[in-house]
């Protein structure tokens, strides 16, 4: 049952700091629905956790790669990697950092229930050198292999044993492991208390091994998931909270002007589009039987130009978007302002549907989260509106995220018309045309994973629309172990420009970051949306 949290009751839960104390109060919309760091591979879920666990490497404020738990790396032979571990490491509880715990997690984040599996694709074997040297051995060459590592992090093996926690929670599972509520990483922070959707505790770890540098003057963070946009301004607003986001488009204006709390807005690499079931034959939640509209071109075309883009951008989101053509944005690698959205042409798109069959226009159900990403729900509801105009009708079922993933990425992926973002971990092409586009294995009823599957490193583990086309498959394949940058650019724009004509998605938009801050609170706004507490100084 989700907790709503009023001023009155959040009043109650947020002590007062004593004096001196440097206490960071922040509000998310949403939770962090397990403390364990495998089981959703959802931005704020990995930047929460990406304070108390640690990578072998991280991301600086700008996004630039620095060493993290490993200290340099190299190319030793065209497919393997050489790192070299830190030593002196911890964990928060006191186990020694070592090789046996990056072989650990290797084989953790690839075992059943990771929802990060894709971490190590295109790995064959990890390799120990010694107690601090490990080697990735990969299939092909690969000049991408740890861009995406920083959202990787290494698990303690003697902890997680010792726990019964040897694989991960699984998402779309209802069984608790103990790593759902504790965490035990060797990050600059360390998880103190966590009640799920009610607050979680952290304070800083006095045994980082980076603390000589530490830029945050922090004491204690203690965080609130505020599911309602009015409250969670509110108590910004009142000064009961340090940090809020997403701040609402429409409060941006009021956050700025009030006396002691200001905005950062800026852009985000995240991109919202939508997925339609293109493998079953007979559409899910739907009134059509015995076929799949969404398998007909002319149909996924139909639902593009009936959506006006513009209308959601200055309406819904306040002119806080940016309309896109593709399924990244500008500052990922293989974005090209060349492409064009297709044009709003409700006409068209009612043309289309009858030249398909469908002139009387058809029923569908849709899934949305409620509390994901900014405006997430009235998007769809704008976007049910403009459907509704050309004869598609649609059932819209918005959830909280904790019930929208679980239901989204059940292994029949029990979806037929849906809303996801999408942010590249790696901030180049590659990662999308695999995950979003890669050919997933197909069952009778559509596009499955059997429990071996479904849990390793396959194509298409983020498709949840089974879009199929083998020669994008195959030039991904390129695209990952291609060393020379123009042809590997070249072989981007390529794979691209047969999605976008397959419309195997439909795109809408990056959105913007709208982040409210009180006065002397100083911190980095990164554009991949992750909230790092170790660069945050408060008076």
């Amino acid at each position: 049952m989700r907790t709503k949290l009023t001023l009155a009751a959040l009043a109650c839960a947020l002590a007062i700091a004593p004096a001196g104390a440097k206490e960071l109060r922040f509000a998310f919309q949403g939770d962090a629905d397990s403390m364990d760091p495998y089981t959703l591979n959802e931005t704020f879920t990995l930047g929460f956790l990406g304070n108390i666990y640690e990578g072998l490497i991280r991301r600086g404020p700008d996004l630039v790669i620095e060493p993290a738990l490993a200290e340099r790396w190299e190319i030793v032979a065209p497919d393997r990697w050489r790192f070299h571990l830190r030593r002196g490491v911890k964990f928060h509880e006191g186990e020694d950092f070592t090789a046996d715990d990056v072989l650990f997690s290797a084989d953790r984040v690839r075992a059943k229930g990771s929802d990060l599996t894709t971490r190590l694709a295109g790995v064959r074997e990890v390799v120990k050198i010694d107690d601090y040297t490990v080697e990735f051995v990969t299939e092909t060459p690969n000049p991408i292999l740890h861009v995406e590592w920083g959202s990787w992090g290494i698990m303690s093996k003697s902890w997680s044993e010792k726990h019964n926690a040897r694989t991960p929670e699984a998402m779309a599972d209802d069984q608790e492991k103990y790593t759902t509520r504790n965490a035990n990483g060797t990050g600059p922070f360390r998880l103190v208390s966590r009640e799920a959707g009610i607050r979680a505790v952290a304070v800083p770890n006095p045994s980082w091994w980076d603390n000589a540098n530490k830029e945050h003057n922090l004491t204690k963070i203690t965080f609130t998931p505020i599911a309602s946009d009015a409250t969670r301004v509110a108590a910004l607003l009142s000064g009961q909270i340090d940090m809020a986001y997403p701040i609402p488009v429409q409060d941006i204006r009021r956050v700025d002007r009030n006396a002691g709390t200001r905005m950062l807005v800026g852009p985000e690499l995240r991109t919202i589009f939508l997925g339609m079931d293109q493998f079953r034959d007979e559409l899910l939640y739907s009134d059509i039987k015995g076929r799949n509209p969404f398998r007909d071109r002319r149909v996924r075309e139909a639902v593009y130009r009936a959506i006006d883009i513009e209308a959601i951008r200055s309406k819904v989101m306040r002119g806080l978007s940016n309309p896109s053509a593709m399924m990244i944005g500008p500052g990922i690698n293989g974005f090209s302002a060349g492409f064009k959205r297709l044009a709003y042409d409700p006409k068209q798109a009612g043309a289309l549907l009858a030249e398909a069959g469908y002139g009387e226009g058809f029923e569908v159900g849709m899934d949305c989260p409620n509390d994901r990403y900014v405006n997430d729900e009235a998007i769809c509801q704008a976007v049910v509106s403009m459907l509704a105009k050309v004869g598609i009708r649609v059932k819209l079922n918005a959830q909280p995220k904790a019930k929208y993933f679980p239901k989204i990425l059940a292994p029949r992926l029990e979806t037929g018309f849906y809303l996801l973002g999408w942010t590249p971990g790696s901030f180049d092409s590659w990662n999308p045309l695999y995950n979003l586009h890669g050919c997933p294995r197909v069952g009778d009823s559509g596009p499955i994973w059997a429990e071996a599957d479904r849990n390793r490193i396959s194509n298409g583990k983020f498709n949840l629309g089974g879009y199929c086309n083998p020669k994008v498959d195959a030039l991904a394949a390129r695209i990952l172990s291609e060393t020379d940058k123009g042809k590997r650019d070249r072989l981007i724009e390529e794979a691209w420009s047969m999605t976008i004509a397959d419309i195997a998605h439909v795109p809408l938009h990056q959105q913007a970051l709208a982040w409210g801050v009180r006065d002397g609170v100083a911190l980095a706004q990164r554009p991949d949306n992750q909230f790092a507490w170790r660069h945050v100084r408060m008076k």
